[in-house]
This record gives structure tokens, C-alpha cells and sequence, in this order.
């Protein structure tokens, strides 16, 4: 079985959903959400980008979900949700954080946060599962940058300066099909030195969610490579929250990594719901990246308990459907582990600063 990185997913979340408290527990077999310690083994799934997004103070749903998507004759949008407190972001970040530390400590050993990328190559070859911690939206980092460190120490290695929302830092995208991420302006003052301070502390800078000029803006001052954790190609499905050729070239040239998730509403051609869709969609999206800027800079990003997931990849255990897949479009084994691991193992080992 080929091993499995996963650049993102939102499983994290269910450790303080009221909705899943006595339902899901990550150490067993699950019937609900998409990862746990038992089915991730099942799909070969041994280490990922598993994220903190805080969700909205008004209309926060009992699951922790987003504001619901309204589906149009033309697609679908959902608003773009309001600036949230950082006070309550903090709290929030900091709960799920403890009960992340109590999950570890219960799991034996089979579980670990991932500070040093040569922890994470000695987990992977024993096929424990790798956490690498990621805050999807930096709501909770304080605007002087002063608790960045912090984090870091306790294991903070992925972030990503905005959510679909605006905050200190920058202006994220709404969901909006058909539209263009080009939508407010770029980083702020405050989003530009926390760029910096992640480049010097060996913190990915996750450009998912984030609008064209931040983007841009992120182009400019970064000195690592540019990483989307988990979006689709914008000439496939023309979604706010995917990628144009531009940005795609942007990224091949600095030697970055594009996640694919596995939604069908943001990879679909006419962007809708679908459990039946084929695992060619995702190819397809994944197929484009090789072809424009190449086999290096492809990746995984599921989107695992973020997003709906089609029948054909429903959970973790299924990641080896995708994989045959990928064998029965053509691809060669080496190109396969590229894409299923060994491509976002380059981008975490070029961007640490303390392997």
C-alpha cells in the first residue's frame, strides 16, 4: 500500500462538536466524520495538515459547521461571514489544543504532534499517524504577533492568514460559484509582518482562502514556497476558492505544492453536490497541475471533515480507491508517491527550519 500525507483536514474540530461528542472518538472505528486512528490505518493515511478553524460566533451551528451554502440556477454562494474576537478565538484554539494534548497521551503512542520533520519520517516508515498543526485563519494569533511563538512551541507548523473571512491579517474569499477570487484588497500591514515572522520561524504560509491581492502580496514577501493546501483549478470549476493559471504558475515557479480536495461542489465543471461523482474529477484537476507546471508540485488536500465527500473516497479508508485510480489513468508508482506523499514531505523539509 502506498503510504498517505494529506495536506488538510478539518477533523480536529470534532474533538469539541456538541453534536459529535458522544458519537466519534478517534481512537475507534467511527460511522461518522471522516478520519480516525482505525480507518486512516485502513486507507494507509499516516500523517496530514489537521486544522484549527474557529468557527463563526453568529449562527454557529450545533456541528461547528459554516453558515449553510444556498444553491442558484447558476451555482451556489453563502455569504461572506463576519470578523470574528480574538478572545474567543484563543479560547477556542486553546480547548481543542488540550484536548488534542489528552488525545495523544490516551493513544499509546500511536499518535503525534509533529514539531521536526525527521520525527515525522521515523513515524511514517512505523505507520504511527503524524499530526502536523495548522490554524486555517490566524484569528487567534494576537495582532503585535506576540502568542505566534507560543503556538509554534506547542506545535504549530502549518498557518493560514485568513479563513473566508476578513481579519487582522488580510481578506479571505466568499463561497461563490461562478466568481473570481479577485475580490478586496491585499494583506494588511499586520498580514505582512506575520508572512515574515512565519519565514523566520519555519511556519508554512497556507494560501488557502485567501483573495488574489493577498496572494499576490504573499508572492512578494515570502521566501519559501508557495503552498495551497486544499483548492482545485479555477479552469475546471469557476470557484472563489480555486486557482487561476497565474497563481498556478506562481506557485510551480517558486517550487510550491497544490493540495486538490475531493469536493464536488468546488471541482465539478457546473459546481453541485454529487455523491456519485468519479474519482476522474478529482484526476482531472490533479492531471492539469502536472501538466502545466509538473509531477513536483501535486498534492492531497482532502478536505476530510470539511466538506461533503463523494461516495467513491467517503473517509480515510478509501484513499486506496483514488490511488488505483491514478494507476489505471497511467501514472507510474514514483509519481504516485510524489503526489500521495513524498511532494508535501519536500515542501515541510524546505520550509522547517529545524529538521
Amino acid at each position: 500500500m502506498i503510504p498517505i500525507f494529506d495536506g488538510h483536514n478539518d477533523t480536529l474540530l470534532n474533538l469539541v462538536s456538541p453534536l459529535l461528542d458522544k458519537k466519534w472518538d478517534f481512537l475507534s472505528k467511527n460511522e461518522v466524520g471522516h478520519i480516525d486512528l482505525i480507518r486512516a490505518r485502513e486507507g494507509g493515511l499516516y500523517g496530514g495538515i489537521f486544522s484549527i478553524n474557529v468557527p463563526n460566533q453568529r449562527n454557529l451551528h450545533e456541528d461547528n459547521s459554516p453558515p449553510v451554502i444556498r444553491f442558484t440556477n447558476n451555482g451556489y454562494e453563502m455569504d461572506l461571514v463576519p470578523q470574528i474576537d480574538h478572545e474567543y478565538a484563543k479560547n477556542y484554539t486553546d480547548k481543542i489544543l488540550q484536548r488534542l494534548s489528552n488525545l495523544v497521551k490516551k493513544s499509546n503512542g500511536n499518535l503525534h504532534i509533529i514539531k521536526h520533520f525527521h520525527t515525522l519520517k521515523t513515524d511514517f516508515t512505523q505507520k504511527l499517524l503524524s499530526i502536523i498543526l495548522h490554524f486555517e485563519g490566524a484569528e487567534m494569533i494576537r495582532k503585535d504577533l506576540q502568542n505566534l511563538e507560543v503556538y509554534y512551541k506547542k506545535g504549530l507548523r502549518a498557518l493560514g492568514p485568513v479563513w473566508s473571512r476578513p481579519n487582522a491579517f488580510g481578506y479571505g474569499v466568499p463561497f461563490k460559484f461562478p466568481h473570481t477570487s479577485d475580490i478586496g484588497p491585499g494583506l494588511t500591514s499586520n498580514g505582512k509582518k506575520l508572512v515574515q515572522k512565519c519565514n523566520e520561524l519555519g511556519i508554512i504560509v497556507d494560501l488557502a482562502h485567501l483573495n488574489m491581492k493577498g496572494f499576490i502580496d504573499v508572492v512578494k514577501l515570502s521566501t519559501d514556497p508557495l503552498v495551497v493546501s486544499h483548492t482545485g483549478v479555477y479552469n475546471l470549476c469557476r470557484a472563489t476558492r480555486n486557482i487561476t493559471d497565474k497563481q498556478i504558475d506562481m506557485i510551480g515557479d517558486s517550487n510550491g505544492i497544490i493540495g486538490i480536495y475531493f469536493d464536488p461542489i468546488n471541482l465539478l465543471l457546473k459546481s453541485m453536490p454529487d455523491k456519485n461523482m468519479s474519482l476522474s474529477v478529482i484526476i482531472d484537476h490533479i492531471e492539469y497541475i502536472v501538466q502545466r507546471i509538473g509531477i513536483d508540485h501535486v498534492g492531497f488536500g482532502s478536505d476530510f471533515d470539511g466538506a461533503d465527500m463523494p461516495n467513491k473516497i467517503r473517509d480515510a479508508s478509501s484513499f486506496p480507491n483514488l490511488i488505483q485510480a491514478l494507476k489505471e489513468k497511467g501514472y507510474t508508482k514514483s509519481s504516485i508517491e510524489k503526489i500521495a506523499y513524498k511532494n508535501w514531505f519536500r515542501i515541510l523539509k524546505t520550509t522547517w527550519r529545524n529538521n
